[in-house]
């Protein structure tokens, strides 16, 4: 049956079929019947002394007192639906949407009518109202006068009933106190100050300012004292650059000299000549504050223009930060809030965020809930609302994802504050993101010197005439009685004097005399790294991943796989990559290094070498052997990532970076498929050190490798890595073995100092038997960057094949002349030079040095690699090339066009027939 919510006339015959079907079962009818039914019970209660007809007792209430009852039910359900659609959110003047569903009459009854139903037949029975007038008109209050509410999309009825019983009861939406008020306006006129100092001292110079959104500081404050009487002790905060600088001064605790002295062109942060930094308006910063006798440790995450992206990486920081000191696999969520401070125009246009916030709630990404603040513009650089959304409010996209949404109005500072109290609440009571759109607008363009009449000249109009929200706030105060106008001028003044002092002093800073005094001795190097591990702690640790808890039995097939992983580490060999790498975690984790590794089927392997997780099919259970060894030292996990890479990646890298004592770990399905996390390796991976002396040991698993699977499995784009390796900031590198594999994973947890790492993963040699090592290898070895296992006598060599791992195995198949030496370059960035050197030397008389490789010409190591090989080669000998030409697509599609392919490079590798013209030389 319809329900009553959308019937204008309620007709008598109707209401009787209905109730009929509600009598002999409510589940049957909706439930604005069932709330209806139930409302007409309790009215005939109240003013008949029975129940309603039919029901036991036989008396009835007055019919049409019956349908003004329901009707104001049916109100009251649309303000609480609907409210948000009434209130003046735009400080700028535009009207609201409406809704009709907002007045009486859209159910049929009156205002005056409302005032003859009892507010205890609507369920409000606290003595606080005695009619349905009273009830409604504080609905209207709390509903469409300062906030704008979106819960009802809610799917848990806890949450939707949590905020019904909130604004019932006031708990959070209680006026300021007069101290609370004062202490708005001064932090307003702090805010509202700096940018008016900045535009005056600093007159043509970016800063982006806070100017239209002023209540984001103010909300800020109020998040991180909220956030902190509920447990927080830290804060992540991520933004875009617009009110940056705001916010490092004012929430993060940055002196306004140091943001003076970078305006003046210094900046005194950079640790070394090869950290180029960044624009002010896009760095991070550390901090504390008090809050009611408790530090609170506050951190700004840096992140370049692409604003949204970083978004995931807080949440990532905040799910290390909430790890428990002395036991690492557990977490306390309510130790760490992150913020995230959003575009309107980018919250909405970024596919990030959607993926962000498909995270929000997963396991292997959780942190208890995101404070999500939309610094609303109302306008992206030049674009209109129209033009940037098909839906009506910014922040429409959160309510896909079971997520409450707060509105209001910038202007409105009393309404700011308690939408982040509401916030914090919900966030401190469910676990869960929360949204909060704070609608104002850009009293400048995209930057200051911007001119945004050009493209909405009315708007401008409108905004050159309107107030500061600091003026609005003062304004208010001085028509409450609770200051005076000159009192309000008074804030502004010795706001104003500090900013003019702390400029004086940063104007003195840079004419004193320099310290001219020696640097110290440089920093000794650190100690080599020692990645084997002894061979009988290794067959100890493989013996305890074989070992399955009493009745988990794992599936029959995959038993008799792992089984034989007990039988690699004789005499005969065999440990492949799966076993290699569990090895690698396993003696980490028990040394006291934890690992986290996640992506798209990270748990099994897209490749069905890792089986990391292993389920019974019996009962169903999962049983995860590197997990029980966590008693040992510290935590591994491992995560199936949703279907995404780039939030996902991001993610882990904010991870590793706050997490320097875990080897983190993304893993790609296939390598091809990294294109879409581009822009985090790209702004954050590559540069971080360089732009924000930011440290990270992330590691990138990539399966790369030409097998004929086409061109969206073939290749993890090895040149656009290479060609972003620069100052040492990464590892890129290709194991040709398991042992190799295990030693460089070693080597990345425990080097230093921390940069990321970059692995072409194999696909054909996970299993490949020439590829497999041995226990001695693992107990005895380390990482090589370069490989020579050619047998030929040194004297005899005329021709050095060099290549990557894949590409060694598909030539060292073949038979290998006594002339030629093939030689495995593991290492591909740092380029091991010296190794290479020394390579040269030990065949001086080859006259011919190849680089063959798989990958086209324009693509793979060849760009890179020739140039650097070039000024290591002797004179005597001359640099080719051996592969595919240049090609726009990475592979062939049709497997015999690939197979012909690989047969002639491996065949003019070994010079079986006349090499190609694609000479080096010629390039």
């Amino acid at each position: 049956m319809s329900s009553p919510a959308i019937t204008s006339v309620f007709n008598d015959a109707y209401i009787a079929e209905a109730f009929e079907a509600y009598r002999r079962d409510p589940a049957s009818v909706d439930e604005s019947w069932r709330q209806y039914f139930q409302t007409a019970e309790a009215l005939a209660g109240i003013v008949g002394g029975a129940r309603a007809t039919g029901a036991a007792g036989g008396g009835a209430a007055d019919p049409d007192l019956l349908r003004k009852a329901a009707a104001a039910a049916a109100l009251v359900q649309g303000i609480r639906e609907h409210g948000h659609m009434a209130v003046q959110l735009d400080p700028l003047g535009s009207a609201p949407l409406g809704a009709r569903e907002l007045t009486p009459e859209y159910y049929g009854i009156t205002e005056a009518d409302l005032a003859l139903v009892p507010a205890t037949a609507l369920g409000f029975d606290d003595g606080r109202f005695a009619t349905a007038a009273d009830v409604v008109a504080m609905l209207r209050s709390r509903y469409s006068k300062a906030l704008a509410l979106e819960y009802s999309h809610l799917a848990a009825d806890a949450e939707r009933e949590w905020f019904r019983r909130m604004l019932r009861a006031e708990e959070l939406t209680a006026p300021l106190t007069p101290d609370e008020r004062r202490a708005v306006l001064r932090r307003l006129t702090e805010v509202d100050g700096l940018e008016r100092f900045l535009g005056f001292a600093y007159q043509g110079k970016k800063r982006f300012s806070i100017e239209g959104t002023d209540a984001l500081v103010p909300m800020l404050d109020e998040a991180i004292a909220q956030g902190a009487r509920r447990g927080a002790r830290e804060v992540v905060i991520g933004m875009a650059h617009r009110g940056r600088l705001n916010v490092l001064t004012h929430v993060m605790g940055k002196p306004y000299e140091a943001l003076f002295g970078e305006f003046e062109g210094r900046h005194p942060d950079a640790a070394s000549e090869s950290e180029t930094g960044d624009v002010k308006y896009h760095m991070g910063y550390r901090g504390t504050r008090a809050v009611d006798g408790q530090d609170v440790a506050l951190l700004l995450v840096p992140n370049p223009s692409h604003l949204e992206f970083v978004g995931c990486l807080i949440d990532g920081v905040a799910r290390a930060a909430q790890r428990l000191p002395g036991t690492p696999w557990e977490r306390d969520e309510r130790l760490v809030l992150p913020i995230a401070v959003h575009g309107d125009a980018a919250f909405i246009g970024e596919g990030v965020v959607a993926e962000t916030l498909n995270m929000s709630r997963l396991a292997g990404y959780r942190v208890g809930g995101t404070l999500h603040l939309i610094a609303n513009n109302q306008v992206g650089f030049t674009t209109d609302p129209i033009d940037s959304r098909s839906t009506h409010y910014a922040s429409d996209l959160a309510k896909g994802f079971d997520i409450p949404v707060l509105h209001v109005n910038a202007d409105d500072a009393e309404a700011c504050i308690i939408a982040v109290r509401i916030a914090i609440a919900f966030r401190d009571a469910f676990r869960k993101d929360v949204l909060i759109d704070l609608v104002g607008y850009r009293r400048w363009g995209h930057n200051e010197t911007d001119e945004p009449a050009f493209t909405q000249p009315k708007l401008y109009d409108v905004i050159r005439k309107h107030p500061t929200p600091r003026q609005v706030w003062g304004n208010r105060l001085v028509a409450e009685g609770l200051l005076t106008g000159d009192d309000v001028e008074a804030v502004d003044r010795e706001v104003r004097a500090v900013f003019e002092a702390a400029h004086q002093r940063t104007k003195q800073q840079a004419t004193a005399a320099h310290d001219d005094s020696p640097e110290g001795a440089p920093a000794a190097p650190p100690p080599p790294v020692v990645t084997a591990v002894p061979a009988d702690r290794l067959t100890a640790l493989n013996t305890e991943l074989l070992t399955y808890p009493e009745g988990f039995t794992p599936h029959p097939r995959l038993a008799k796989i792992l089984a034989r992983r007990a039988e690699t580490l004789g005499d005969k060999g065999g440990i492949e990559w799966g076993q290699a790498e569990a090895l690698a975690f396993a003696s980490l984790v028990t040394e006291g290094t934890g690992v986290r590794l996640t992506g798209q089927d990270a748990e099994r392997g897209t490749f069905g070498h890792r089986n990391a997780v292993l389920h019974d099919p019996n009962t169903g259970n999962k049983h995860t052997p590197l997990a029980s060894l966590r008693e040992r030292g510290a935590a591994f996990e491992v995560y199936n990532s949703p279907l995404t890479e780039t939030a996902v990646m991001g993610f882990d890298y904010g991870f590793s970076v706050a997490a320097p004592d875990t080897l983190a770990l993304w893993e790609a399905q296939y390598g091809d498929f990294v294109n879409v996390a581009q822009v985090i390796i790209d702004q954050f991976l590559v540069a971080d050190r360089a732009k924000w002396s930011q440290d990270s040991g992330l590691v990138l698993l990539l399966p790369h490798g030409y097998e004929g699977g086409g061109p969206e499995h073939s290749s993890a784009r090895l040149e656009r890595f290479l060609q972003l390796c620069a100052e040492g900031n990464m590892t890129v590198a290709y194991p040709g073995t398991p042992a190799q594999y295990f030693h460089i994973l070693r080597l990345q947890a425990k080097r230093q100092p921390r940069r990321p790492l970059v692995l072409m993963q194999p696909k054909s040699l996970l299993r490949l038997p020439a590829a497999a090592s041995r226990l001695s290898e693992l107990a005895e070895g380390a990482w090589q960057p370069v490989v020579d296992l050619a047998a030929a006598a040194p004297e005899r060599v005329r021709r050095v094949v060099l290549c990557t791992a894949k590409m060694w195995y598909d030539v060292t198949a073949q038979p290998v002349p006594d002339s030629v030496a093939v030689v495995r370059v593991d290492q591909l960035y740092p380029f091991p030079a010296d190794a290479l050197r020394a390579l040269f030397e030990r065949y001086g008389r080859a006259t011919d040095v190849v680089w063959a490789q798989e990958e086209p010409q324009n693509m793979g190591a060849w760009t890179f690699v020739a140039p650097r090989l070039r000024a290591l080669l002797p004179a005597s000998a001359s640099l080719g090339y051996v592969g595919r030409p240049e090609r726009a697509s990475p592979a062939e599609g049709y497997e015999a066009a690939h197979k012909a392919e690989q047969a002639r490079i491996v065949a003019e590798a070994l010079a079986i027939t006349e090499p190609s013209k694609q000479k080096a030389s010629a390039r």
